[in-house]
């Protein structure tokens, strides 16, 4: 029998099969591990490490003494700032009725998903939080599984096979959750899949949830076009602070609803859960996000500075897994690479090895490398991991305020590496170890059973 926990009982709704988030889980396990005296490579977390902008700073001080509550959805002139700033950047025509603001972006994803439709359609893979809240809601999820020959983009073939598998079983999926750039692969959707996504979310009557946090860390010459400037009727549109600028802790995030009877009632219904959970955003962080919304020339520099140098670690990643011969996309945003080392299964096999969850941890304890697995982003693949170029080598404050020192006086991609990244070359050499050995074992000529051997 099981033992209770008298006098604790607890529900079986949400909590029952339910896992912590694997990104936070690991990055507890790494700091354990760095706190015992244990070498890691941290791979495996992705968070925005350079300085706060000192006017964003200044910004927050000078509003400290603002303590009052606010508006469930924000301050009216934030909201403002916001509408106007999407316009701006991304063409996304907003009011500031439109806007919602939360602590973190994750909280607004929960309110929405909270008061929108029944079955959540989730591409394959995808972060990590999306089916977790959909189970903590108990909406079923319709998992869409995307390939890496189609750069990870949703097929729509594929996407209509699901839907109607779904509704042949008595499914009624109506909200459909899409992410550029993506996490985890890094890869962004293209202009013309967004017009076609958005064409066939309008025919299907779908509602779109837009997760765009990473829309400000594109830096290939594909541009970040929102699937809100298709179908702005049915999309909601996800942002916040945390990946442009690098203010994770701050806990703040913006959803910006469509314009019309539809989102208005969606607005009324953030605002009825969020008076009812979070009250409302720190009130200092709100006054500090007006300026980071206003278009301030300096803040704007800085942004697009994070992400040449967020764009300069991760392609030395990609481009590591490009030499090692790793099948891996190629990342065109965000600070993510998505290798697949299916084709060492064998090798891998024979060092007890069977699957991506045990490639990770293998990797962690005898290479030091931690990455995390793509089964953790509901990956429809065997063998593939999530690289995160975020943190290694700016794990501390003083290093990444070095690192952004050393990138301004010298902006060359190959001296901001060879000269300031020792670890993440570090990282190169232990993966190259590691598939060297793969390589060597998967060399060696046929011959019987190892026991024959001995």
């Amino acid at each position: 029998m099981v033992e209770r926990y008298k006098p604790i009982r607890f529900s079986s709704a949400g909590v029952r099969g339910l896992s912590a988030s694997a990104t936070i889980a690991i990055n507890d396990k790494v700091r354990e591990m760095w706190a015992a005296g244990r070498n890691v490579y941290h791979l495996a977390f992705g968070e925005s490490r350079w300085p706060v902008h000192p006017k964003i700073a200044e910004a927050l001080r000078s509003n400290v003494h603002k303590r009052s509550y606010t508006h469930a959805l924000g301050i009216p002139e934030l909201r403002r700032a916001i509408a106007e700033y999407y316009g701006r950047r991304f063409g996304i025509e907003a009011t500031p009725e439109q806007v919602a603001v939360g602590p973190g972006s994750k909280s607004l994803i929960f309110a929405a998903l909270m008061a929108l439709g029944e079955e959540v359609i989730v591409p394959q893979p995808s972060w990590v939080s999306y089916g977790p809240q959909a189970h903590l809601l108990g909406k079923p999820i319709t998992f869409v599984p995307t390939r890496p020959e189609e750069n990870y983009e949703l097929e729509l073939d594929v996407l209509e096979t699901k839907i109607q598998e779904s509704r042949q079983n008595w499914g009624n999926p109506e909200v459909f959750i899409v992410n550029s750039p993506k996490n985890p692969t890094g890869t962004m959707m293209y202009p013309e899949k967004a017009e076609a996504l958005a064409g066939f979310a309008r025919e299907n009557e779908l509602m779109v949830m837009s997760d765009e946090i990473y829309a400000f860390t594109a830096f290939t010459k594909i541009p970040h076009i929102s699937i809100a400037r298709f179908y702005p009727e049915g999309t909601v549109v996800f942002g916040g602070l945390s990946k442009s600028l690098p203010l994770g802790g701050w806990r703040f995030g913006t959803a910006i609803l469509p314009h019309n009877t539809g989102g208005n009632a969606l607005a009324k219904a953030i605002e009825n859960i969020a008076s009812n959970i979070w009250t409302c955003v720190t009130a200092p962080v709100q006054y500090a996000a007006l300026l980071a919304y206003s278009g301030d020339p300096d803040v704007e520099e800085y942004i697009g500075l994070c992400t040449r140098m967020h764009a300069i670690r991760t392609r030395f990643l990609f481009q590591t897994m490009v030499r090692l011969g790793v099948p891996c996309v190629e990342p065109a945003g965000a600070f993510y690479v998505y290798p697949s080392f299916e084709k060492w299964k064998d090798p891998l096999a024979a060092r007890g090895v069977h699957n991506d969850e045990q490639l990770a941890l293998y990797l962690i304890e005898k290479y030091e490398v931690a990455t995390l697995p793509g089964s953790a982003f509901h990956g429809a693949h065997d063998f593939c991991l999530r690289l995160s170029s975020s943190y290694i080598d700016a794990a501390t404050d003083d290093r990444a305020d070095a690192l952004l020192a050393a990138y301004r006086a010298d902006s060359d991609p190959e001296k901001f590496i060879q000269n300031h990244h020792p670890r993440l070359q570090k990282v190169a050499e232990r993966l190259g170890e590691f598939v060297q050995d793969l390589e060597s074992e998967s060399a060696e000529p046929e011959r019987g059973p190892r026991a024959a051997a001995v």
